[in-house]
């Protein structure tokens, strides 16, 4: 047997030991859905027959939406509204130097870099809802504890993506600017920020748009905005005013979704 089919049959075997090891990690993913799906009742079709009466029953409780109430409205969505945007730009003032702190090939010390990611994993762990009540039993209720929430949460997920980007950042300008005798900051202004903007951009605005959506449940905890009429609404069972509330707030979602793709298209 020559040499050339000797590295062919390697190589084949090499393949099939991979895609072996790939089918095994396939099953064995597809295994553990199955359990998860299986444990919470998800195959559980008599129960999920016996849900769906009841849901046709409040969903022709909710129709036609009732809009008498619409312009006390206002003012909630426009907390809503500043709500989000608060909370987004709070997150993305803390996010940048822990994102430094968090990067690889831009924090002082390997110790600073796992401090920083810890700090990252915990703001990142905690739901936005848990934030909420805490801060509402702090400074009370309103918007103030809403922004707060949004914006500590939003670190640890606006921090850790900011902290991959300039993990990702062409060395070349960093070695650059560091041989032309820069100092650290230098080099993070003039060789790592310009590379990285254009994608913290994106990821802010990203953000923005989910923190909008996760401002309208902060109301449920007392944080103010449009959530907070859409919860009373639930509590005294008016699911007319339910649906016209929810149709309010889809319509906003929308608005920013448009006006955020917008934004993301001028930044490229």
């Amino acid at each position: 047997m020559t040499t050339r089919s000797l590295d062919h049959n390697v190589i084949i075997d090499q393949q099939q030991r991979a895609w072996n090891i790939g089918a095994l990690r396939l099953v064995t993913i597809l295994l553990v859905i199955g359990l998860c799906i299986h444990y919470v009742g998800l195959f559980d079709g008599e129960r999920l027959a016996d849900g769906g009466p009841a849901i046709l029953l409040l969903l022709s409780e909710m129709f036609p939406p009732d809009f008498q109430n619409a312009r006390s409205w206002l003012k909630p969505l426009i907390d809503t509204l500043a709500m989000s945007v608060a909370g987004t730009a709070l997150a993305v003032v803390l996010s940048v130097p822990l994102a430094f702190l968090a990067a690889r090939n831009t924090t002082p010390h390997p110790a600073i870099y796992q401090a920083a990611r810890g700090a990252l994993n915990g703001l990142r762990s905690i739901p936005e809802l848990i934030l909420g009540i805490i801060f509402v039993a702090a400074v009370g209720f309103g918007a103030l504890p809403g922004v707060l929430a949004l914006g500590l949460h939003s670190v640890g997920m606006i921090g850790k993506f900011f902290a991959e980007a300039i993990e990702h950042a062409d060395e070349a300008p960093i070695e650059a600017a560091r041989a032309a005798g820069a100092t650290p900051i230098q080099v993070l202004l003039h060789g790592v920020i310009p590379q990285v903007l254009p994608q913290m951009a994106d990821i802010s605005i990203y953000r923005w748009e989910y923190n909008f959506r996760a401002s309208t449940v902060m109301g449920m905890v007392g944080a103010g905005g449009i959530g907070f009429e859409l919860m009373g609404s639930l509590r005294i069972m008016q699911y007319q005013e339910v649906s016209a509330i929810l149709l309010v707030i889809l319509l906003m979602v929308t608005l920013v979704d448009a006006f955020s793709s917008t934004l993301r298209k001028r930044f490229k």
